[in-house]
C-alpha cells in the first residue's frame, strides 16, 4: 500500500524546525505525529510481507494508519492556512514571530 502525501519528509522538517525557532509548537506537533504516522506504515508494510506474520492484522494497521495520516495532513493543511504560513517556503508568518519577540521581551 503507498501512502499519499501532501507534505514531503523535508517540508516536515522545516515546519518542525520553524517551530522551533519561533516558540509555536503546534504546528511542529502535527508535523511529528505525521513523520510518527510514516514510519508505522512503513513497518506495516514490511511486516505484511513477511510470510511468517498475519496479514490481515498488519494490513489493518496500516489501512487504519492511511487513513489518520489523511486526517492529519489535512490538519495541518487547514493550521497553515488558518496561521497564515507560506506553503512554499514553509516560514512563519510576521505576526507568529513578533509575539514570540513579545514574549521574550517580557520575560527580560
Amino acid at each position: 500500500m503507498i501512502l499519499q502525501k501532501q507534505f514531503t519528509d523535508q517540508e516536515l522538517s522545516q515546519i518542525i524546525e520553524e517551530g522551533a525557532i519561533y516558540m509555536c509548537a503546534c504546528p511542529a506537533q502535527v508535523a511529528v505525529q505525521l513523520r510518527s504516522l510514516r514510519q508505522l506504515h512503513r513497518y506495516q508494510n514490511a511486516c505484511e510481507v513477511d510470510p511468517g506474520n498475519d496479514h490481515q492484522v498488519h494490513k489493518a494497521i496500516a489501512e487504519a494508519t492511511m487513513r489518520a495520516h489523511a486526517l492529519m495532513e489535512t490538519c495541518m493543511v487547514d493550521i497553515l492556512a488558518l496561521e497564515g504560513w507560506d506553503r512554499t517556503t514553509l516560514k512563519m508568518p510576521e505576526g507568529l514571530r513578533r509575539r514570540r519577540d513579545e514574549l521574550i521581551a517580557r520575560d527580560d
